[in-house]
């Protein structure tokens, strides 16, 4: 099969998915208004309330929601082939993920900004908020443990890669300040100078390399970079959304969709082949990347791209506290998710185009791919022209940037140019992640200032300088640790399990939500996609904890059992609340006379 068949199908599929799908969830199911004031407005503080433009608030959350799972998720799914990643990918996001992310986004939105647990608390009851208030809290510590160990693994020993992401801090700052003090609201201008300062930080790398002191300076260990990203979750928590979050996320999202834009034409230029199988041995099992069978890791291991909790995060955090306009949800919601599911496309292209041997050299463990009877291909050569050693760097990482560098570098004229895309890419995966981990710190702080609000009410004040900080630290530290003590082959499996529970209860919140908008008839929506998504990661779960774990990862075994305990205890609640609300038969009318089933406090 041709690459280019499956990016016009996908490209086909998600417009026409946005254009009737998701207008008809807009329109019939939430009845989106525009005349209805949302959170930025009405509590509008110049801090995390901030009326933001829909495009900027778009590259926000796309560059805040997309991850390391739409780029890595795919490129380790593909040992089972490229038939069901790309199946999961594009059903999945159509069905599932956008229709996830649209109604969190329009639930938080309507509830002041508030976390999905607390969405779950009014809609549901403080029991069942309660539990999934610990247990979001738990799935996101997994989930920024997740991506940072990407961003590790990509990162370590290449100071031209750590040179440019480390570059992206300093223009965000500087884009945040002429936003919003030297030419306030001046978009255009800001991205202009951001995306020029951003190539002249890529163009610049090899001259950094090239320099003994600086080469030193950014080539660092894995332990240091450990440290680093836990430090800078810490700082784009505690300092306003609007100076270096907000800039850093939209200046991030022109290098990614641009990439991924660039990718797609290299695609249509090349018209690569794949080299994978469609469906390999693997699908029952005992593959060298993960040893379990396509049903249903492939759901787990593809955590995002095609439905993904940790957008829910977003999505009841920073987003909605921006939102100007409720119409705005399609777009932001729905939209951004699509774009997101076109990017795990990419990266399942990218990954599937290498030589077999090459993509499982790269991505197995050097004693694990020996064990296959495999002698890799072109990956000797490879190694030589991009100037580092790939062969044995499991996490789906590297193997991404070779397949990336390899389809940009088979254009006539890019060929020398082998070593730059390379480390291109490498820098567009770690901004990819990193962007994710600061909106995912700052929405964690969230979390712990409500729940110790509920001890101590001057966390829940908003401009409290002291529990802005003893939040972040104490959050900081809980994910950091995993960061510096974890290895991705262990936490990747349980922040694919964890992520995806958390989607499906999302969902099954949402669900409430609907039945009690006096919309019943519309629950199959969300209800559909969220009780099967429960249902196959209660499996992965089990058998995960059952037979994959390694010997002696009690922590880790014994979170996963507790995330599934916790979240077992809120579908049930929620059950609970489906089958009361449908016995109400006569609607009432709410503050803006919208006939509902029972009337909930904002």
């Amino acid at each position: 099969m041709n690459a280019l068949t499956l990016v016009f199908v996908a490209l086909c599929v998600f417009a026409l998915a946005y254009r009737f799908y998701g207008l008809f969830i807009a329109n019939r199911v939430l009845e989106l208004k525009i005349d209805r004031l949302t959170p930025a407005v009405k509590m509008a503080d110049g801090i995390d309330y901030v009326k933001t433009n829909k495009f900027v608030l778009f590259g926000h959350h796309f560059a805040a929601i997309a991850a390391a799972g739409p780029l890595l998720g795919p490129v380790l799914a593909a040992q089972f082939g490229y038939l069901p990643g790309a199946l999961w990918i594009i059903i999945g996001a159509v069905v599932a993920g956008a229709v996830h992310d649209m109604v969190v986004l329009f639930a938080s939105v309507r509830h002041k900004g508030r976390s999905l647990a607390k969405i779950a608390e009014f809609e549901i009851g403080k029991t069942v908020g309660n539990v999934a208030s610990v247990a979001v809290l738990f799935i996101l510590i997994l989930t920024l443990a997740g991506l940072s160990l990407a961003v590790v693994n990509a990162m370590f020993s290449s100071p031209w890669g750590t040179f440019t992401v480390f570059s992206t801090i300093p223009i965000a700052l500087f884009m945040g300040i002429y936003l919003h003090v030297w030419r306030d609201g001046d978009v255009l201008g800001a991205s202009i100078i951001g995306v020029v300062l951003l190539f002249a930080a890529v163009l610049a790398g090899p001259y950094v390399v090239a320099h003994p002191a600086l080469a030193s300076l950014f080539t660092l260990s894995k332990k240091q970079i450990s440290i680093f990203i836990p430090i800078y979750g810490f700082v784009a928590s505690v300092l306003p959304v609007w100076l270096l979050l907000c800039p850093r996320d939209y200046l991030s999202t022109y290098l990614k969709i641009g990439t991924i834009s660039a990718l797609a034409l290299g695609i249509v230029f090349v018209r690569p082949v794949f080299m994978m199988e469609p469906i390999t041995k693997f699908v029952h099992g005992g593959g060298p990347i993960f040893p379990g069978s396509v049903f249903p890791f492939v759901f787990i291991i593809i955590a995002c791209g095609a439905l993904s909790g940790f957008h829910a995060i977003i999505g009841t955090g920073t987003t909605p506290k921006m939102i100007g306009n409720e119409r705005d949800v399609l777009f932001v919601g729905y939209g951004a998710m699509l774009v997101e599911g076109f990017v795990a496309i990419m990266a399942l292209i990218a990954a599937c185009v290498l030589v077999p041997s090459d993509y499982f050299a790269i991505n197995a463990a050097p004693a694990v791919f020996a064990k296959l009877g495999m002698s890799p291909v072109h990956l000797p050569e490879l190694a030589r022209e991009v100037g580092e050693q790939v062969q044995g760097r499991p996490g789906g990482a590297v193997s991404l940037a070779v397949g990336m560098a390899y389809i940009f570098s088979s254009i006539p004229f890019m060929k020398h140019l082998m070593a730059y895309w390379y480390h291109f890419a490498i820098m567009f995966e770690a901004v990819f992640i990193l962007t994710a981990v600061d909106t995912g710190t700052r929405v964690g702080r969230f979390f712990l200032q409500e729940i110790f609000g509920k001890f101590h009410p001057k966390f829940m004040e908003r401009g409290w300088l002291p529990g802005i900080i003893i939040t972040s630290l104490i959050f900081v530290f809980s994910w950091g640790y995993l960061v510096y003590t974890g290895d991705i082959t262990t936490i990747w499996p349980l922040f694919g399990m964890s992520n995806q529970l958390l989607a499906s209860s999302g969902l099954i919140i949402c669900t409430t939500m609907i039945i009690r908008m006096n919309k019943a008839k519309f629950a199959w929506i969300t209800a559909v996609p969220g009780c099967i998504m429960a249902f196959i990661t209660m499996w992965a779960g089990y058998e995960n904890v059952m037979n994959f774990f390694p010997k002696g990862l009690y922590l880790l075994g014994s979170l996963a059992v507790i995330i599934m305990v916790l979240m077992v205890i809120v579908f049930v609640g929620t059950f609970l609340r489906w089958a009361e609300l449908l016995k109400i038969k006569t609607p009432v009318l709410d503050e803006f006379s919208d006939k509902v089933l029972e009337v909930v406090p904002e």
